[in-house]
């Protein structure tokens, strides 16, 4: 007996993603307008549960970069688990 499409299919696709991710690997950008890149508390919480969810869905987290006025700031230099 052969599974169905719908058992073989990844959890990504089961939510719509795929088609958006079809690399399944993403990067996490976002500015801060005061110029300075330094996450945040919630930046940190963000970083987690987007691996998280990532794992879950089979979609690698690139990076989370913050971008300020002259500078940036990457989870994954700074040696977070991506």
């Amino acid at each position: 007996m052969t599974a169905s499409p719908s058992q073989t299919s990844a959890p990504s696709t089961s939510f719509g993603i795929s088609p958006v991710f079809k690399t399944g690997n993403i990067p996490l950008v976002h500015n801060r307008p005061s110029g300075d890149p330094t996450p945040s508390p919630e930046d940190r919480t963000l970083t987690i549960r987007l691996r998280e969810a990532g794992d879950l869905l089979g979609i690698r987290l690139l990076d989370h970069l913050v971008l300020g006025e002259d500078r940036l700031y990457s989870f994954a230099d700074q040696g977070w688990p991506l």
